[in-house]
């Protein structure tokens, strides 16, 4: 029996996750549920799971879910609380899934400890990647992608020589905007951003996807997953969303990993990679899907994908600075104090702006996320 702790309980990579365990509770366990504010949803999920620890990073929720919980479980808040149960030497798992750099701290512990931990949080390896890959070879933590494109790339490596890869291609359905001219972006509006063709996303990741800076802190991501080089990673677009990755090796064979666009499939894998186990995702039906259709990412109009390829060949600091303004610059689209069009900009003007140095420790990344933050501000009302 592997006993868990979900950090990001409440969230959708979270309830997707607590979906597979329910499915095969005579292999999962949970020993704890994270979650920040939503006491209500951590209420539900208490008496489907029955964890040992429930932690609520809000005080006010913890005290919110003490008065109203009647399970005997135990209720802790704050950051130091999510620390310790994912580094608790009675967890076999972390499904690392907080959103945002809140939830690293609580992810590197994991790594620190040794655990398998299944990572569907960017900011572990956009801000950290240097640091959080090397805590894992260092304690022999097994860290498994949860991202769909992630996921799909480790499938179609194992059991192949990693020198011989010599492309991974990450698959990109180009969000709401891909057959739109470049030039009709500048009035779009935040609802149409986050219409998503096909995933079910939360906001903030809609316009990433809009903007395929999603796509480029996946690739960020893998070059610290794989330990690939910036000139072996690329994006293609796939509206379809039914090839999830592909790896390209040197006697020309191109390796890709199919399903349906559901993340149950990738939590799955990282949970019980070994053994397949069913993930409640439909079954892929190709003949009735009938087109698989592929094309070229035009730069011009996804500025951010040419601004990655700069980054990546940078120093640690450059990813950090780009993660920092695009949640900024996104923020401030979605609230409607910039034009869709004027997100990668921003971004561009802070990178031009800050130092292109390596990172070495958290306070660092701190440091380096905060003086991205003040710059794309005092950018934004130039």
């Amino acid at each position: 029996m592997m006993k868990v702790t979900i950090l990001g309980a409440t969230g959708s990579i979270g309830l997707s996750t607590v979906d597979v365990m329910m499915r095969h509770p005579d292999r999962f366990s949970a020993y704890a549920l994270v979650a920040h504010k939503n006491w209500q949803k951590m209420l539900e999920l208490a008496s489907q799971l029955q964890p040992e620890v429930i932690v609520m990073t809000d005080p006010e929720a913890a005290e919110a879910l003490s008065r109203a919980i009647t399970l005997p479980v135990r209720i802790e808040s704050g950051m130091d609380a999510a620390i310790a149960v994912s580094e608790h030497p009675d967890v076999d798992m972390v499904m690392a899934a907080m959103v945002g750099s809140a939830g690293l701290p609580a992810a590197l512990a994991a790594v620190r400890a040794g655990k398998r931990v299944g990572l569907a949080n960017k900011e572990c390896l956009v801000t950290a990647g240097r640091l959080f890959m090397q805590a894992a070879i260092d304690a022999g933590a097994d860290v498994v992608p949860v991202d769909s494109e992630h996921a799909a790339v480790h499938q179609a490596m194992v059991g192949h020589d990693r020198d011989s890869v010599t492309r991974v291609i990450l698959t990109a359905s180009g969000g709401p905007f891909r057959d739109r001219d470049p030039s009709s972006l500048h009035d779009v509006t935040p609802e149409e951003a986050i219409a998503h063709p096909n995933w079910s996303m939360g906001a903030k990741i809609s316009v990433d996807s809009a903007t395929m800076l999603n796509k480029a802190l996946e690739l960020i991501e893998a070059r610290w997953l794989f330990d690939m080089p910036a000139e072996k990673l690329s994006a293609i677009i796939h509206p379809q969303s039914i090839v999830h990755a592909l790896v390209e090796y040197r006697d020309g064979s191109v390796l890709a990993q199919l399903a349906e666009p559901d993340m149950r499939s990738p939590i799955v894998y990282a949970m019980q990679a070994h053994q397949r186990l069913h993930s409640g995702i439909p079954w892929l039906d190709l003949a009735k899907v009938g087109t698989l259709e592929f094309r070229a990412v035009d730069e011009l109009q996804f500025p951010a994908m040419r601004m990655v390829q700069d980054v990546m060949r940078g120093e640690d600091s450059l990813s950090i600075a780009m993660n920092a303004a695009n949640e900024v610059a996104n923020e401030a689209f979605r609230g409607r104090k910039i034009r869709f069009t004027r997100i990668v900009p921003v971004i561009e003007e802070v990178l031009s702006k800050v130092k292109n140095i390596p990172v070495d420790n958290l306070e660092m990344v701190w440091s380096l996320d905060h003086e991205a933050r003040v710059l794309a501000q005092e950018v934004m009302h130039d």
